[in-house]
């Protein structure tokens, strides 16, 4: 009996080592955990199981999947099934399948061919390409497999380019600026092949010319002055609070000291000189604008007047008032509720009725792309410091739970910080990102001072803030020391370069005899986005069928929102020395 026993347990444990042998791995592999992956996608990736990868990396149940971690992966080796298969029908190309968002042009860069090859191989996406699509691309041989070659064909660091038809060198380079040296070095392939049309190439990231960058392509901006056809006559009102009534034009002095001060006086003829130079600037394109300006007195029983006693019926829009309160009151009359009335200036949020246009980009969506651009580009193992004031607490919650590990650093009592407290929260073994959130001058003031100051060879620190209100406008923030950090943030305007003028700043300085200001740019930006789209469109109810356009500073670019439209074009930016530059979004 107990020789029976003997022979079970031995059986046994024969059974559970043979078990054990068929699940051992072959080999080991190391991977590099990257942005944005998951346990799920890296198990998919090797077909091995969660358990298997837990099994040989203790480490994850611990602290979790974190980047830049190294797995070992490990691989079993395959059963083999002696069944002969079918034989393989020899073929150059192979099956991929359409990622969501996926362009023709990046699936055309990936696999070394040109955008008409692609559609000459895949008649059926000459019109587009729509997730899940099943299409044939050439067959790339490689030790990887092709998912792991395509991925690494493309290369969000650089800009691309696709070659037009007839497109030599010579114009690419006044284009974008760059010189066949420069190309030849980044596509080989133009060594063999030469230029051909719908041919992607790759660029430096900082190369873009005059064109814009769409999913990292170098596309043309949209021109709606290339567009223009027949001469047109457009008639416009604007509402402005001039506030005639209250200058004492018998005293030259106390006149002159008004209208030096910034107020609703200086507001309103800075912006009525940037739409009188934009209605200038189109007559010579054929649009004659005809324009009724109204002085709204900033009171809300002005406006009632001036609707009540005026004929709007031939008026294609109305711009302004340019006070908040005014303008919604201006948008409930039924006499002008039909006719597009734009928001033009404010940042604050005005009532989206019926023919409503706000042309300010709003704080919320503002802050929103911002938020979207922290989650996407911070490393949760870096310092991230929170610089919060009292009155930004909202936004201080919604950061601590994007960076729930990220550090609080309290102002004082009168919005500044402690330097002892700045550098002992603030690291050399790690990046500091510091995440600004006041629209105080004094805490911003002091935050990017003593920020600046901690940066040397051994610490490096970068500052952030999801909304870049006016108090940065302060002439008194210094730019080098937010060049220093390379304080970045979205806005709905690129100012301007210091130092040079452009062919419109000459035209209005010839024309007022000063350079134009913030105010007056807007008003000439927002006036010549306007007028074009209504000769364009010849109805402003259908405003969101055009895309994003860009003028000297402002970009615009209107959605749907209930009755009204929402201009949702925006800049991210990034001070760099004494300059902005826009980035890749």
């Amino acid at each position: 009996m107990k020789k029976n026993k003997y022979f079970l347990v031995l059986f046994l444990l024969c059974g559970i080592l043979l078990g054990n042998a068929q699940e051992m791995p072959s080999k080991f592999l190391s991977h590099k955990v990257k942005k944005k992956e998951t346990i799920y996608g890296i198990t998919r990736k090797y077909n091995i199981t969660e358990e298997q990868l837990n099994e040989y990396n203790p480490l994850l149940k611990k602290v979790g999947l974190r980047k830049r971690m190294v797995l070992r992966i490990p691989v079993y080796p395959e059963i083999v099934d002696s069944t002969p298969l079918p034989p393989k029908k020899v073929d150059n190309t192979e099956t991929y399948i359409v990622k969501p968002k996926e362009t023709k042009w990046r699936i055309a860069y990936n696999y070394q061919m040109t955008i008409p090859e692609l559609e000459a191989l895949n008649p059926q996406i000459k019109n587009g390409l729509q997730e899940g699509q099943e299409i044939r691309v050439p067959f790339l041989p490689s030790s990887q497999s092709t998912s792991e070659t395509v991925a690494s064909s493309w290369d969000s660091s650089y800009n691309y380019y696709k070659v037009l038809p007839k497109e030599g060198y010579y114009r690419i380079e006044k284009k974008i600026g760059l010189t066949r040296k420069v190309l030849d070095s980044l596509n080989p392939q133009l060594g063999t092949l030469g230029l051909q049309a719908g041919m992607v190439l790759r660029v430096p990231g900082a190369a873009r010319g005059v064109l814009k960058i769409q999913d990292d392509l170098l596309v043309e901006r949209i021109s709606l002055l290339d567009s223009l056809g027949e001469a047109q006559e457009i008639e416009l009102a604007l509402f402005l609070p001039f506030k005639a009534h209250e200058i004492v034009y018998d005293s030259i002095e106390d006149t002159r000291r008004l209208l030096q001060s910034r107020n609703l006086h200086t507001l309103s003829a800075d912006f009525y000189s940037g739409v009188m130079l934009a209605i200038d600037t189109l007559s010579h394109y054929g649009i004659t604008s005809n324009l009724n300006v109204y002085d709204t007195q900033n009171s809300i029983a002005k406006v009632d007047e001036i609707v009540n006693t005026h004929d709007f019926s031939n008026v294609d829009a109305i711009i302004g008032p340019l006070i908040p309160s005014n303008f919604d009151y201006l948008s409930t009359k039924t006499k002008v509720r039909k006719i597009p009335k734009v928001a033009p200036l404010s940042t604050n949020p005005v009532a989206m009725r019926e023919a409503v246009y706000q042309s300010v980009t709003p704080k919320t969506f503002l802050r929103k792309r911002m938020y979207e651009y922290l989650d996407r580009t911070l490393n949760r193992e870096d310092n991230i410091v929170l610089v919060v004031d009292s009155l930004s607490r909202p936004v201080e919650g919604e950061l601590l739970q994007m960076f729930p590990k990220a550090t609080l650093l309290r102002p004082e009592k009168n919005n500044f910080l402690l330097p002892d407290l700045v550098d002992s929260l603030l690291v050399d073994s790690l990046p500091n990102k510091v995440i600004l959130e006041s629209q105080d001058f004094s805490l911003i003031s002091s935050a990017s001072s003593q920020m600046s100051a901690q940066q040397s060879e051994l610490r490096s620190v970068q500052l952030f803030t999801t909304y870049r209100g006016n108090a940065y406008e302060n002439p008194n923030l210094s730019l080098k020391q937010l060049g220093d950090l390379k304080f970045t943030y979205t806005a709905d305007r690129l100012p301007l370069k210091l130092g040079q003028y452009n062919a419109f700043q000459t035209q209005y300085i010839r024309a007022f005899g000063k350079p134009p200001n913030r105010t007056a740019i807007r008003a000439f930006d927002l006036t010549m986005d306007l007028i074009l789209r209504m000769a364009y469109l010849k109805n402003l109810k259908f405003i969101d069928k055009i895309g994003e356009t860009d003028y000297e500073e402002n970009r615009f670019l209107y959605e749907k929102q209930m009755s009204g439209f929402e201009n949702k074009g925006y800049f991210l930016l990034q001070h760099d020395q004494f300059e902005i530059v826009e980035l890749k979004k």
